[in-house]
């Protein structure tokens, strides 16, 4: 497997800020803020499709433990959580992987998309997604 962050975690060779059974917190190479982490599940998962709930649920409480650090220890407003999932998404890795971004008032920069989706889905897609759930079909595990 040629997985950069499977590397990581197998060499023991990322910058920690965090590492438990099922999930683990790294420094990337080029932050875009500064104590910017990323949280990982420590077994390869491709993407929030692929990932059981447990594990997934696992690395979201690491991302909450790790924001809560960010404004403790570094004094900062708020966070930014980021995710990609799946090739249209813009996904770097193909390793479920969260960046999670300190955030202080007149930093600079911006995480919001700045447009709009140019794709259109028949009928309301509010509605279709209600149903879809409301019907009982998950996807995942």
């Amino acid at each position: 497997m040629d997985c950069t962050f499977c590397r990581l975690i197998e060499e023991d060779s990322a910058r920690w800020v965090a590492y438990e059974t099922e999930a683990c917190a790294f420094l990337p190479l080029d932050p875009l803020a500064p104590g910017h982490a990323l949280v990982v599940p420590t077994q390869h998962y491709a993407d929030v499709f692929d990932t059981p709930r447990d594990v997934l649920a696992a690395t979201v409480a690491l991302v909450q433990r790790v924001s809560g650090a960010m404004r403790a220890a570094l004094d900062a407003s708020g966070v930014n959580i980021l995710s990609a999932s799946g090739p249209a998404s813009e996904q770097s890795v193909p390793h479920l992987h969260f960046h999670v971004v300190p955030r202080w008032a007149d930093d600079g920069i911006s995480t919001w998309p700045a447009g709009r989706s140019a794709h259109q889905v028949a009928g309301d897609p509010g509605t279709r997604l209600a149903e879809y759930l409301a019907g009982g079909q998950h996807h995942g595990r």
